[in-house]
């Protein structure tokens, strides 16, 4: 590791980087399948590819501007996640953006204020934006797969994903990314259309219809597993290298 790395991690408080007993610390960046807690295991459905769900209430937004989009996840009530929820969460940012960050869901904070994002974990995405040279709202857009914050912020299902993922697709489209950083198993799982393991979809890049895409950590999973912030911190290098 070099001095820059080494103060980043220091601001960022990632910083010593911790090893696991008995692993070579060449090792220590390698990407690694991070095994779930047993009660986390035992909660989490088995995923489905959206591609694989029959849904029948799936909009048609291909053709929407910024305009339209915004009023149709707004007005929105194809899936149950909305009878749930405050509101929807559409997202934000640089609507010509570079960067474009997806993650899972909104949580309590996103869905009291209508932003992704906004709380510990938020900050903690904010910090990682810093590190690499950027901020939020600044050549920088931020969405969620799902627009509604699922019950008890559990994981959403996968007709939800499947009913909402055009109002993400059509984000895409609108944005014209030149980078995709997906947030967690369940973005990059979403937009590949394949389930995986987080682990084997880091460290390499994926083909999002043409569009560069990225795998990392979840900002709330790097809240509980702070050891794992290191590897978050490779990935992020990788993203900017390869949008250079």
């Amino acid at each position: 590791m070099n001095i820059r790395d080494e103060n980043v991690l220091r601001e960022l408080n990632l910083y010593p980087m911790w090893v696991r007993r008995g692993v070579p610390a060449r090792q220590a960046d390698v990407p690694v399948e991070v095994e779930a807690p047993a009660a986390a295991k035992a909660e989490t459905p088995v995923a489905k590819s959206p591609s694989t769900v029959e849904i029948q209430n799936i909009p048609d937004v291909s053709t929407l501007d910024w305009t339209a989009l915004k009023d149709k996840v707004r007005d929105c009530t194809a899936c149950k996640l909305r009878a749930g929820c405050t509101q929807t969460v559409f997202g934000v940012g640089d609507e010509q953006a570079d960067w474009l960050f997806v993650g899972e869901g909104p949580g309590a904070d996103e869905d009291a204020q209508g932003e992704p994002f906004v709380g510990q974990a938020g900050k903690l995405l904010d910090n990682m934006l810093f590190a690499i040279g950027l901020k939020r709202g600044d050549n920088v857009y931020i969405a969620n797969v799902v627009k509604c914050r699922p019950p008890n912020n559990r994981n959403p299902e996968a007709d939800e994903i499947a009913t909402c993922l055009p109002y993400l697709q059509q984000q895409i489209a609108l944005i014209k990314p030149k980078l995709i950083v997906a947030l967690g198993k369940t973005a990059a799982t979403a937009l590949l259309e394949r389930d995986a393991t987080l682990g084997s979809l880091r460290g390499t890049t994926h083909d999002f219809h043409g569009t560069p895409l990225l795998v990392t950590y979840h900002p709330a999973y790097l809240l509980r597993s702070p050891a794992e912030k290191a590897k978050a911190w490779q990935d992020l290098k990788f993203a900017v290298a390869l949008l250079r």
